[in-house]
């Protein structure tokens, strides 16, 4: 009798554990995969309001609506935006909890550098469908059919570039690194260089719970629920693939992912590269706080590292 019920006692504990750990890993993935986003009304209301996106500007530029559908079975939106007669075109990549709107700074930026731009919602943002966020490893199947579109409008003969903000330059990295290399250049702004370490950060300071056990939770429970690994992600090993040229910037002051995972990306990148760290600035601010610093930084690079702009814009002159 002793030893049944010191069975039964063991099983109920067995049990109680497994339907801990089994709510841990549920709850914590819930985190990763539904992160929070921003409201689309209080993105553009934002935007608007720091003059950041110029609605007058907007209403009369040209513009082609786009509908992409995903490698990964469903659709992504997003807006060609044309206000100058070139095949030249920069694809804009949002960072988590934004969207497209988001993006629209950057595309008046590469106007006065002379480039058109597509600006399009990530999975699960904006009016992209996507039933979670993947931080890179299902966003960069989206960005290469974006990519393909482009091209296929553009020709062989235009400047194509890729700009990313946060998860959007994590998918950058990872899509040039992992699918294609065929963009003439990159710019990465304020991505992580490995995931699993960002999380474990993350984790550090909102979960309650052992630190050494938190990216093998997440890492299982996401295998099982949304079909990878969190251990894939990571921009600091698909870099290391990359041959064009790529802009790595950063503030110091950013506080959600550090300025030291930008430098870990630029040692990695084998040549041609660039880093710009700026002083100011919280995480994906380096713009906003630095405009005209930022775009000279951009218009630098692309003269000294992309040759078909460095011709068109001598010729220019």
């Amino acid at each position: 009798m002793k030893k049944r019920t010191l069975f039964l006692s063991g099983s109920i504990v067995t049990t109680l554990l497994a339907a801990a750990t089994t709510v841990t890993g549920v709850v914590m993935t819930n985190r990763i995969m539904y992160i929070k986003k921003k409201d689309d009304a209080f993105i553009l209301e934002r935007e608007i309001s720091s003059k950041r996106f110029d609605e007058v500007w907007y209403e009369g530029c040209p513009k082609e609506i786009l509908s992409i559908e995903s490698p990964n079975g469903y659709m992504i939106r997003g807006i060609f935006l044309k206000p100058l007669e070139t095949k030249n075109t920069v694809i804009i990549c949002h960072g988590v909890t934004e969207n497209k709107i988001n993006s629209m700074r950057y595309a008046r930026m590469f106007e006065h550098l002379g480039f058109n731009a597509v600006v399009y919602d990530h999975r699960r943002h904006g009016e992209s469908e996507g039933k979670t966020t993947s931080y890179g490893h299902y966003e960069k199947f989206d960005l290469q059919a974006v990519v393909d579109k482009v091209r296929e409008e553009i020709g062989p003969d235009g400047i194509l570039g890729i700009h990313g903000e946060s998860m959007g330059a994590a998918t950058t990295l990872l899509y040039a690194g992992s699918i294609a290399d065929d963009a003439d250049f990159y710019i990465s702004d304020c991505a992580f260089s490995n995931f699993p370490a960002l999380l474990k950060e993350i984790f550090e300071n909102t979960v309650k719970i052992d630190a050494k056990y938190t990216i093998s939770f997440a890492d299982f429970f996401m295998r099982i629920r949304d079909g990878y690994s969190v251990k894939e992600i990571m921009p600091v090993d698909a870099v290391k693939h990359i041959e064009k040229p790529v802009l790595f910037i950063h503030s110091t002051p950013d506080d959600f992912i550090p300025s030291r995972m930008a430098e870990e990306l630029y040692e990695a990148k084998p040549e041609p590269k660039r880093l710009k760290l700026f002083d100011q600035g919280p995480h994906a601010k380096s713009f906003n706080e630095n405009p005209d610093d930022y775009e000279q930084e951009v218009a630098k690079f692309l003269h000294d590292f992309v040759p078909a702009y460095r011709d068109e814009t001598d010729t220019l002159s």
